[in-house]
């Protein structure tokens, strides 16, 4: 059963988690890292990435994603424009609706340093709702992932190795 305060206050929640999810890897990089954690945000959303992350000599361009830990979504729509940044790369952060904790993570990208793997063989994503003639048309800059594409990642120490290459206690 949808909440209707999720409905109503989706970009809260959205907002939210991101400020959750850079918090935890701030609090991370503060504690086992040397607070070497820059984080920097697009003022426009032309190339799909939320975040720019950079830390040991790797910057990330990220894109996030989110759902509740008892949602079934099984893909996730990836821009394209990731490819052509240093080393893209998507954060899915599943939540727990209840308390905002935040975990387990999907993770689809590169060693850190490396490109965004292919969306060549992806399928192009479709618009949800129909135009006048109900025809869903494709949105050329999307890629439609499956989450078993995605690398699983329990919690944020493991997710900023991932992310940079750091292990914790470093």
């Amino acid at each position: 059963m949808i909440n209707e305060l999720d409905i109503h206050q989706s970009v809260y929640r959205e907002r939210l988690l991101e400020h959750l999810l850079i918090g935890d890897l701030l609090r991370h990089s503060w504690l086992h890292a040397g607070a070497t954690l820059e984080v920097s945000q697009p003022s426009i959303d032309r190339s799909g990435h939320d975040v720019v992350l950079e830390a040991n000599g790797v910057t990330r361009h990220v894109q996030l994603k989110s759902s509740s830990q008892c949602a079934s979504t099984a893909v996730q729509k990836v821009h394209v424009g990731l490819a052509s940044k240093p080393s893209g790369c998507v954060i899915w952060t599943r939540f727990d609706r209840k308390t905002m904790a935040l975990g387990p993570f999907m993770f689809f990208g590169g060693e850190p340093g490396d490109p965004l793997p292919s969306l060549a063989d992806f399928r192009i994503a479709k618009h949800t709702k129909g135009n006048a003639e109900g025809v869903k048309k494709e949105r050329p800059n999307l890629r439609v992932v499956s989450s078993t594409k995605f690398r699983h990642v329990a919690d944020i120490p493991s997710l900023y190795f991932a992310l940079f290459g750091i292990e914790q206690g470093t």
